[in-house]
């Protein structure tokens, strides 16, 4: 059974546990719902676990909205399935502005080309806040390993007796390498994984022949000579990195894409609480407190209004569609 054809099951397997979830805390709270916004904590669903990279963001955050809100945001962390499971808890609840879902490009751009009869459309259940940040991919070997360069790699590719693996920890890095390979006219092999650590762990042990990670989860291990970054994903270089080309200026001219994180509710939210939400995201993007974690975390601002959100999203969507259908990858 294909990794997508065992989310979908998964999918059916807790949907209605997340339905019942959110449900759990409609029924009481329905009465107070009518009354003026917001009138009880901020409940923010990460699809992540507790302490990755999604998690801290939405932390950190939520308590920088606090006081501008005037109630305390509460990060509940419901991973499962590719981020469906988190989506359809914001989906099953009131539409009041009180659950926020810290949303990112897996979710929302990548499951609707890769998950069969999914759910939920993002477009129309979903109506975005504000982006929040985004971060470049890195394509990594091993230091004492044979590629130093794209271009060293690309031509092992070709010339190998054998197809290059290629580490991999979410449908969106799938994509990321097909897209690669495509321009790039070579074949491999993709090994899926659960994490980034166990990607780490193979390609410096010369288990992989190189993985696409996310830089800002691989940045100490690129810093400290245990991984080796070949290039980044990025528009330009990473400011950490100066010395590390981006795939862009290394033959692949069109080759840009990003992890990126955003918060949504529910599409139904009356526009007046997601403009005050979306006005306070706003202050606190803007803020050097702001502009000094998303820089230690390697990560780059991004701060989109609702409208250039929902904007960037369609892009993205369209993008994977492509990358996908170049592919012959097809929904499971």
């Amino acid at each position: 059974m294909g990794a997508s054809r065992r989310i979908r099951h998964l999918v059916y397997a807790l949907l209605p546990v997340a339905i019942g979830y959110a449900a759990g805390y409609a029924a009481p709270a329905f009465p107070q719902a009518q009354k003026e916004f917001p009138n009880r904590p901020i409940r923010v669903i990460v699809p992540f676990t507790a302490g990755s990279g999604s998690d801290t963001s939405a932390r950190f955050f939520g308590e920088k909205l606090s006081p501008l809100i005037g109630q305390p945001f509460v990060v509940e962390n419901r991973p499962g399935a590719s981020g469906v499971v988190s989506v359809m808890i914001v989906k099953n609840a009131p539409a009041d502005g009180h659950m926020i879902l810290l949303a990112s490009n897996s979710p929302l751009a990548v499951n609707p080309v890769v998950i069969k009869d999914l759910p939920y459309d993002p477009a129309k259940d979903l109506r975005p806040l504000s982006g929040l940040s985004r971060g470049m991919n890195a394509f990594v070997t091993a230091p004492d390993g044979p590629i130093g360069s794209v271009a060293d790699f690309v031509s092992i590719a070709k010339k190998g007796a054998k197809p290059v693996s290629i580490g991999t920890y979410s449908a969106g890095y799938h994509l990321a390498v097909e897209w690669f390979a495509g321009l790039a006219g070579f074949k491999y092999t993709n090994v899926p994984y659960k994490g980034g650590a166990q990607v780490f762990t193979d390609v410096m042990g010369r288990q992989l022949d190189a993985g696409i990670v996310d830089l800002g989860g691989a940045a100490s291990l690129i810093k400290s000579g245990r991984l080796r970054a070949v290039s980044v994903s990025g528009e330009r270089r990473h400011d950490e990195f100066p010395n590390v080309p981006t795939l862009k200026e290394s033959g692949f001219p069109e080759y840009v894409t990003y992890s990126w994180t955003s918060f949504y509710v529910r599409a139904e939210t009356p526009d007046d609480i997601t403009a005050r939400l979306a006005d306070a995201l706003q202050k606190v993007l803007a803020s050097s407190e702001t502009r000094d974690y998303i820089k230690s975390v390697s990560g780059e601002l991004m701060p989109y209004p609702p409208a250039a959100m929902q904007k960037y999203q369609r892009e993205e969507l369209e993008r994977f569609r492509r990358i996908a259908e170049a592919a012959g990858i097809k929904p499971e």
